[in-house]
């Protein structure tokens, strides 16, 4: 009933919220793209986006497709590998920023190996900026992390606002520095959240810095300051700082997975991982239990 090349459209389009961009990332004409989704929806008998000449958003059905498309797709993978004969194996060293330590990754990540028990996995667990270092110093073979502004490369796994987030009781006194939780360097986020309050001509300190998300979190928890945070990750018992408190917009940010440059034996095994990220791409949403 559903095509699986219509499905991987979809999905590209409901994560980059763009037809032009989903077009670019799956080498087809817009045009394509746009005829991909419509089949879908007829064959849906729903509309999944609504759209204007500005902006591309889910309807309520296309949010409920999301979850379908990508279950179908990972079993339409698993299939094609079984009945075809190939197997996925080697080493894959694969890194993953700390923002995803308290996702559901690792129930991707057990997927995976279940599917794959030939393939050696090594995890590492890192901030954003030192994963994209060690990619490039050919230490990592798949990163799953936020990108830099200035970095075009990486196939986008989701899009999300960046937002200050803090103790329910915390209070900022506008008169004084703001008080900072932050990674250490090359932090993506802490590079963010300083250069917007300089750009403010806010003053600020830095109370905290930790290379741990769980570090991180407790410093808030503490009412210690605050800290720049993905919207749909907020960690349980943090909350989003009102508008009043009238620190400047973070914009938005990109998680993505980047592949090696180099071409190695690992290659099958990071793109079987990048697909299962992908399909699964809505549990990474979501904290886990």
């Amino acid at each position: 009933m559903y095509d699986p090349t219509h499905l991987r459209t979809f999905l590209a389009v409901a994560q980059t919220l763009s037809f032009t961009q989903a077009a670019r990332r799956l080498g087809l004409r817009q045009s394509t793209v746009s005829q991909h989704v419509r089949r879908l929806e007829d064959a849906a008998g729903r509309q999944l986006f609504s759209r204007d000449t500005h902006s591309v958003e889910l309807t309520e059905d296309g949010e409920a497709m999301l979850g379908f498309a990508r279950r179908i797709l990972e079993v339409h993978e698993q299939a094609t590998a079984f009945f075809t004969g190939t197997r996925v194996r080697g080493r894959l060293r694969f890194g993953a920023s700390e923002d995803f330590v308290l996702t559901r990754l690792p129930e991707i990540l057990e997927g995976f190996r279940y599917d794959h028990p030939e393939v050696d996995l090594e995890l590492t667990v890192e901030l954003s900026g030192t994963l994209h270092e060690q990619l490039a110093a050919g230490k990592l073979d798949l990163v799953l992390a936020k990108r830099r502004p200035e970095d075009p490369r990486g196939d986008l796994v989701w899009r999300d606002d960046l937002v200050w987030i803090g103790a329910e009781r915390l209070r900022l006194d506008t008169d004084r520095p703001v008080p900072l939780i932050v990674y250490p360097p090359p932090g993506i986020t802490r590079a963010r959240a300083l250069e917007v309050l300089e750009r403010q001509g806010r003053d600020w300190r830095i109370v905290c810095t930790s290379g741990s998300l769980n570090g991180l979190i407790a410093a808030a928890r503490a009412g210690l300051g605050v800290m720049a945070h993905s919207r749909r990750l907020i960690p349980p018992g943090l909350s989003r700082l009102p508008d009043r408190a009238g620190l400047p917009d973070l914009g938005r940010i990109d998680f993505v997975l980047v592949h090696g440059r180099r071409r190695t034996a690992a290659e099958s095994a990071a793109n079987a991982l990048a697909a299962a990220i992908q399909a699964g791409g809505e549990r990474l949403r979501r904290h886990g239990a």
